[in-house]
């Protein structure tokens, strides 16, 4: 989404999942000469209320908050989740 009605607002991302919706914005500073990204968390905990919760992320650390985010979650998925089972080697059959 480029340059949508919020003069701020340069490029938005959703990705649902189950009861969350998370927004990766991407946002122009008052100036309009630099940006910054909103991640925001959107749970719904009513008919028509949501409970936000929002980070604020500087591009000067785009790169230390990525690599953490990786090594968080490949240190789940290889340390923390059960491994995939192990193909079981072909029998052949006798004729």
């Amino acid at each position: 989404m480029e340059n949508s009605n919020y003069k701020d607002e340069i490029f938005t991302k959703r990705v649902r999942a189950g009861k969350r919706t998370y927004f990766f914005d991407v946002k122009a500073t008052k100036s309009e000469k630099d940006f910054y990204i909103t991640i925001t968390e959107s749970k719904r905990v009513g008919e028509e209320e949501y409970e936000k919760h929002k980070i604020f992320l500087y591009k000067e650390d785009f790169d230390k908050f990525a690599d953490a985010l990786m090594e968080t979650v490949d240190y789940v998925q290889d340390e923390l989740l059960p491994a995939p089972p192990a193909e079981q080697p072909a029998v052949e059959e006798k004729v």
